[in-house]
């Protein structure tokens, strides 16, 4: 029985924020291919998700390599994303900022 490549990657609102995944998991293209980034080869992404097929991981690079200013794009607003969260978690409002009134 052959698989249809198309549906290996998935997109659901309710899931990892919307971003496309791997049919099936919770493993985003955007992890995938951060690790691609970071000098790991298919293989070496499929042994640190063992769950997953070759064919998976290659989709997905396959799907990085096609739409590269896309997954560019989203990987950048991930990390301010992060940063500004990590910033939040660092230096919390405290309760006198809250009840300082701003003037316009």
């Amino acid at each position: 029985m052959s698989t249809e490549i198309s549906t290996l990657l998935v997109s659901s609102p309710d899931v990892c924020g919307g971003r496309l995944r791997i049919e099936g998991t919770r493993i985003t293209v955007n992890q995938i291919v951060t690790l691609y980034k970071q000098g790991h080869d298919a293989e070496g992404i499929a042994d640190q998700y063992p769950h997953l097929t070759m064919a998976q991981v290659y989709t997905a690079l396959a799907h990085y390599h096609a739409n590269r200013e896309e997954i560019e794009a989203d990987l950048a607003t991930e990390k301010r994303e992060a940063r500004l969260l990590e910033r939040q978690r660092q230096d919390p409002p405290t309760a006198t900022d809250a009840d300082t009134p701003v003037h316009r």
